[in-house]
């Protein structure tokens, strides 16, 4: 039996340990295979204090998930409920879907997916005095929580996972090191951006840089040309899809 071909080109995942197979999937229809370089993984809070907070937030008026593992990790605490009158905000389309399948049929999500996608939703326009409940990691989504409090909100936060700083995979290294394919970077987090670059050998480091980067959102396409990448574009969002046909776009042989 002979050896299955290669991919022709590669994406590059920096998601966490585990989180990569919507993205080897939306790679695969283009041709492309991936390499996984994780920088962190993720560990679900399982205390008191993040039952508590989470009650109190998943009790809120408004209540705001921050991703699809915010999602998974709040139920793993608590089912999800939805009681009449409140409003739940998802950060994207993937987070909305996580709360549809943990039963919260009434979601609603930007078609901007990041941030600004989000503050820029209707329900969010005026908060003073109302109690919102923000279900995230301890450094989730920074940029919301000030502005929402500026808006007038009391924020219940609840950190209900944790992302854990991993070395990165002595294969991945090595499969980096060995790539002769043409390659892009996906962005979707400048937290796992900056953990890659602080682990990469500096035999590598140059290299990484010269890759083009397609990013999920303008503040992470900032965040690449800050980090010393000069070749970035912009997806059309954060899904694998968008992000792996936004890939297409900057391979040297130019195949869709």
């Amino acid at each position: 039996m002979g050896h299955p071909t290669p991919p022709a080109w590669y994406v590059i995942s920096l998601r966490p340990q585990g989180g990569h197979d919507a993205l080897r999937r939306a790679a695969a229809r283009h041709g492309a295979g991936l390499l996984a370089l994780s920088p962190w993984r993720i560990s679900r809070c399982d205390d008191d204090a993040s039952r508590d907070a989470l009650r109190a937030a998943l009790a809120s008026p408004v209540v705001v998930f921050t991703s699809p593992a915010a999602v998974s990790a709040a139920q793993a605490l608590q089912p999800l409920r939805d009681a009449p009158g409140q409003s739940w905000l998802a950060v994207g389309s993937g987070t909305a879907a996580a709360l549809n399948r943990a039963g919260i049929h009434e979601v609603a999500f930007p078609e901007r997916m990041d941030s600004e996608g989000l503050l820029a939703l209707p329900e969010l326009a005026d908060l003073h005095g109302t109690r919102l409940g923000f279900v995230t990691a301890p450094d989730g989504r920074n940029l919301l929580v000030p502005t929402l409090e500026a808006r007038g909100a009391e924020i219940h936060r609840a950190e209900v996972y944790r992302r854990e700083s991993v070395p990165l995979g002595a294969r991945a290294l090595t499969a980096l090191a060995a790539l002769q394919a043409p390659a892009c970077l996906l962005l979707s987090s400048g937290g796992a951006l900056q953990e890659v670059l602080a682990q990469l050998p500096d035999s590598l480091a140059g290299r990484f840089r010269a890759l083009p980067v397609v990013a999920a959102s303008g503040r992470l396409a900032d965040a690449a040309h800050e980090a010393g990448f000069a070749h970035v574009v912009l997806a059309d969002g954060p899904r694998p899809a968008q992000l792996v046909k936004a890939a297409c776009t900057v391979r040297p042989d130019g195949i869709r």
